[in-house]
């Protein structure tokens, strides 16, 4: 089969290889990939800044696809079902997964990272991390649903968002903010997204500005109290004026550092404003299934296309200032 493998970290070191269809195990599902969404996570896995421990090593944690062939002990799926790929490898036996929290499994990993990813014609994931979605669902909204979706989907619903929060979407046209602005919009909050890209308001935001007017537009709109829920996915860039947004008894909530992993946090406003700095990281299946529930009512902006052959490119573009929405490969 037709894969995008590495031998030592690096972008260069990324090449387009023909390797063996992988085996699976009696638990074990073989999926046809189809379409996979390119995140900031697999240009970090791929540039060494995630460390892997199996060589040659295929990338990528978010995709979609078909069954293609099941373990013999798998009752729940069969030959063409249409699936989504949960990202998280977890031993279901831990106090994290216990409690329902496979994310934070602690001797789990993400898949690309800890297992061999979807940058490939087929791969072979455990049953209980897949999930059969309809035939009315897109690819494109399939393959954003394990990274994407899910870590806006569990941010939001840690912070609590509800009817009326005014909720800051900072980098709200990127892959995780384009669904946070939907989720939120579906929780009834009040959203302000920030963006240069005006399309985001066509996603349920109710007021577009840039991080430059952000500090007054939700001054205006709140009536000087600020934000209730602000998200930031972006590092640390924007984080100290983003936690300017916050009022008081507000959070602020971080599940990326695409800008720096840096940033210096003034207390006094953190305990004089009893704010709260919430860290979140992917989510959980119960709420992937939750998604799954919504996915008719979800769209997404897509940017580019890439084929297999060309997975270094689409790695590259995550960061081209002309970047307008997801990319993708196409696979099968």
């Amino acid at each position: 089969m037709n894969a995008v493998a590495f031998n030592e970290p690096g972008l260069e070191n990324l090449n387009f290889v023909n390797v063996p269809v992988p085996e699976i195990g009696s638990n074990d599902v073989l999926v046809r990939v189809v379409l996979a969404g390119i995140n900031p996570i697999d240009y970090f896995i791929v540039k060494g800044l995630r460390p892997v421990t199996i060589f040659p090593h295929i990338p990528g944690s978010e995709f979609a696809g078909i069954v293609e062939e099941v373990g013999e002990n798998v009752k729940n799926l069969k030959k063409s079902d249409r699936v989504i790929v949960y990202p998280r490898i977890f031993d279901g036996e831990c106090d994290f997964c216990l409690e329902g929290k496979e994310m934070l499994c602690r001797s789990g990993g993400l898949i690309g990272q800890v297992s061999q990813g979807g940058f490939a014609e087929y791969t072979v994931v455990p049953s209980k991390n897949v999930f059969k979605i309809g035939d009315n669902i897109s690819w494109e909204i399939a393959a954003s649903v394990p990274i994407a979706a899910l870590t806006a989907y569990h941010a939001l619903k840690e912070a609590n968002v509800g009817f009326n929060h005014l909720t800051v979407v900072v980098g709200a046209s990127g892959n995780t903010g384009m669904f946070a602005v939907q989720f939120a919009k579906m929780m009834g909050a009040k959203i302000i997204a920030i963006s240069r890209k005006n399309w985001v308001k066509d996603f349920g935001a109710d007021y577009v500005t840039d991080m430059e007017r952000a500090y007054d537009v939700v001054r205006n709109v709140s009536g000087g109290k600020m934000a209730d829920v602000v998200l930031d996915s972006l590092g640390s860039e924007t984080f100290a004026k983003s936690l300017e947004l916050v009022g008081l008894n507000g959070k602020i909530v971080i599940f990326g550092a695409l800008t720096g992993g840096e940033a210096t946090v003034p207390l006094f406003k953190v305990y004089s404003k009893h704010l709260s700095i919430v860290g979140t990281t992917g989510g959980t299946r119960k709420e992937m299934m939750e998604i799954i529930a919504k996915l008719d009512r979800l769209k997404v902006k897509v940017w580019k296309k890439f084929g297999l052959n060309e997975a270094r490119k689409g790695l590259e573009e995550l960061f081209s200032p002309q970047r307008d929405g997801r990319i993708f490969l196409e696979i099968n």
